[in-house]
């Protein structure tokens, strides 16, 4: 068995060969040469075989590492690929991450700075809101004040009542309890004002204008043609008239002629009367200055009616009761000792005159001392 590999190795020398010989010789004649060609033979065999076999695994293998190789080539360039993606994933994600860690920090800054803000706002409409109150307060008293002085002036009693109203619809925005005190003093005031008698001030007003207005055309006693009464109608022609059952019944038969005759004379006679009265007059004059009046003086006496007047008219929107009665009075003097009182235009001047004397003015206009009592009495608690 250990001489076996000396016999197939390739590169065995001639020198070897013969060695070997003698050894062989030496062996039992009848065994030896055919005991070494029975084992060489299937040895040779089982070496083909062998080599075959491996080299047989030996493709196998390296095809299969070659296969191997492949995919493993294949993988770790899905798996470059898949790591350059998952790369640029991480980046943006990275990247991303940055800028929205930026813009919480933003978020947390401005959140911050918002609560600062809403902390500031709050305390800000504190402040207001307990400003505002006073502020109102203070604004309805200047309001009520400046309602009570016009009231007591002038006797503006819608003004004073606009005014209340405001002041409590001012004060119902707000749900505070306290002010409804203020509230029910306003509300006194302003059922006392409701229950005052009304006066006609813009009626009174407008009277006045319209005798103002015809001051410069009444006649007066130092005109050198007064106006005259007026004279009585003269019987006409007679006309056509119906009777109770709606026919026209014509004109009276004809008079006989010593009748109209006796018309006609009347006639003629009355005209000619007429004349002569034109030519001489007869006028009574209580005061015998208001004949001598010259035209600049009588444009003066109408100015001075017209200016008594508008006095009048002032005291009446001032609610002065006692320069109301006076210039009242002396307008009517002027008009009963100046101009000529059988002019229909003077009568009805007068007329009006006397409707305007009977307004009554006298009306005492009550306070609102309740009202500015109770602001007051709040704005100093407070």
């Amino acid at each position: 068995m250990n001489e076996m590999p000396t016999l197939s190795e390739p590169n065995a020398t001639p020198g070897s060969a013969v060695k070997t010989a003698p050894q062989a010789a030496d062996q039992p004649p009848g065994r030896a040469p055919g005991l070494l060609e029975q084992l060489q033979k299937p040895m040779s065999i089982a070496v083909i075989v062998l080599a075959v076999l491996l080299a047989a695994q030996s493709w196998s293998t390296s095809k299969q590492i070659r296969n191997l190789r492949e995919e493993v080539a294949k993988r770790l360039q899905k798996g470059d690929v898949s790591n350059a993606e998952t790369g640029v994933l991480a980046r943006n994600v990275q990247e991303g991450t940055k800028e929205l860690q930026i813009k919480v920090g933003a978020l947390e800054n401005r959140q911050s700075e918002t609560q600062s803000q809403q902390l500031a706002l709050e305390q800000l409409y504190n402040d207001l809101s307990k400003n505002r109150d006073e502020w109102a307060l203070t604004e309805i008293e200047q309001v009520l004040s400046t309602a009570s002085q016009q009231l007591q002036l002038a006797g503006n009693v819608p003004g004073a009542l606009i005014a209340l109203q405001n002041a409590d619809r001012s004060l119902s925005r707000s749900d505070k309890p306290q002010f409804i005190t203020i509230r029910r003093a306003i509300g006194r005031d302003m059922e006392k004002l409701k229950a005052l008698p009304s006066v006609d001030s813009t009626g009174v007003a407008l009277r006045l204008d319209a005798v103002i207005a015809q001051i410069d055309a009444l006649p007066m006693l130092s005109d050198e043609t007064p106006a005259l009464p007026a004279a009585p109608e003269k019987p006409g022609k007679a006309k056509h008239v119906r009777d109770a059952s709606g026919k026209l019944v014509g004109p009276p038969a004809p008079e006989p002629l010593l009748q109209k005759v006796r018309d006609g004379f009347n006639t003629w006679s009355g005209d000619m009367w007429d004349d002569v009265r034109q030519l001489i007059r007869i006028r009574r004059v209580d005061t015998p200055e208001a004949l001598m009046l010259s035209p600049t003086q009588s444009y003066f006496l109408r100015e001075n009616v017209k200016l008594r007047l508008l006095n009048a008219r002032m005291a009446l929107l001032s609610r002065n009761e006692t320069a109301f009665r006076n210039d009242l009075i002396a307008a009517q003097d002027a008009l009963a000792k100046y101009f000529d009182t059988r002019a229909k235009g003077t009568q009805t001047a007068q007329a009006l005159l006397r409707q305007v004397q009977g307004s009554n003015l006298a009306i005492e206009m009550p306070t609102l001392s309740d009202s500015l009592t109770a602001v007051r009495n709040y704005k100093a608690k407070s």
